[in-house]
């Protein structure tokens, strides 16, 4: 990672469109060239975060749901910038009741991201993965659906706010948390990953962590902590005290703002304007801030 990069210089070097989000909300802003955060922060560094494939799904909200997977793995591995790492944060499939399918969707699943030209990927599960059989098939295939991980002076948490059908990370989980946040001192800069939000965003439609108030008392105490989620298909910026959530894209179809129609129902696709709504994001850290600049990629290269 080239240190201190700016966003045309970004664009330009990656070779995609995109766009992006610098709301001046903590946890998301750019370290232009030139500025102090841009040339101190030696460890700074950037990955990607993906969301919401739904491998298996097939339907009218997206006529090309085989393909665009690939054509995103295709469009990441055509950055000229490689970031660290790559985050998947859930819904990896397309829920089935059929065990043998589900399993056998997950495989295909791992077998086409491994194709990613970064090697370094995390994956979190999606209540489309794991409600059905709470988590069973997903540790078989991923591995442990919560952990948390460092890089270059960020402390990253997974969280698992799905294997449980009522929505809910557990107290086993709530213990895990706990006890892993007692290892870090109060200015320590804490990235936390989950599928559903963990506030209520809107309940109605599933989109809340029912116990997602205990994690957010547990990390409400310290300075720098920014939640990265998906599960709602589509870009959403919320603050809970100081702690920033920023929801992803899809890579299946996107969902309607919420409360805006009477049912979620995903938004018809446009002929016109294939693939719209749909994407991923690069997330830049800038250390000596403590702040996140997040730049949204379409699925398919553009000309």
């Amino acid at each position: 990672m080239t240190i201190g990069i700016g966003r045309r210089d970004l664009f330009k070097l990656a070779g995609i469109g995109g766009l992006v989000f610098a709301s001046g909300l903590p946890g998301a802003a750019w370290a232009e060239p030139g500025t102090a955060s841009g040339n101190a922060a030696q460890a700074d560094f950037y990955f990607l975060q993906l969301s919401d494939s739904h491998w298996g799904f097939v339907g009218a909200p997206n006529p090309d749901a085989a393909g665009t997977l690939p054509k995103t793995v295709e469009t990441v591995n055509s950055l000229d910038i490689k970031p660290d790492f790559v985050v998947f944060t859930g819904d990896l499939t397309q829920t089935t009741d059929d065990a043998v399918e589900r399993k056998r969707r997950m495989l295909e699943f791992k077998d086409i991201v491994g194709k990613l030209s970064v090697q370094d990927i995390h994956f979190l599960p999606g209540e489309h993965d794991a409600s059905l059989d709470l988590g069973a098939t997903y540790r078989e295939v991923f591995g442990q659906p919560y952990y948390s991980f460092d890089h270059k002076g960020v402390h990253f948490i997974a969280l698992d706010n799905v294997s449980d059908p009522g929505s809910r990370l557990g107290e086993t989980q709530l213990g895990w948390l706990r006890k892993d946040l007692a290892a870090h001192g109060k200015t320590d800069k804490i990235v936390v990953l989950a599928h559903r939000p963990l506030f209520d965003l809107y309940p109605q439609w599933d989109w809340a962590t029912a116990d997602g108030a205990q994690a957010l008392e547990l990390l409400i105490p310290f300075a720098h902590v920014t939640v990265f989620y998906g599960h709602i298909h589509q870009e959403n910026h919320h603050m809970t005290g100081q702690i920033a959530h920023h929801s992803a894209k899809s890579l299946i179809f996107p969902l309607p703002a919420a409360g805006s129609t009477p049912k979620r129902t995903p938004v018809p696709w446009n002929p016109a304007e294939p693939y719209a709504g749909l994407g991923f994001r690069s997330i830049k850290t800038d250390l000596v801030k403590s702040d996140y600049g997040i730049v949204e990629y379409p699925v398919v290269r553009h000309g």
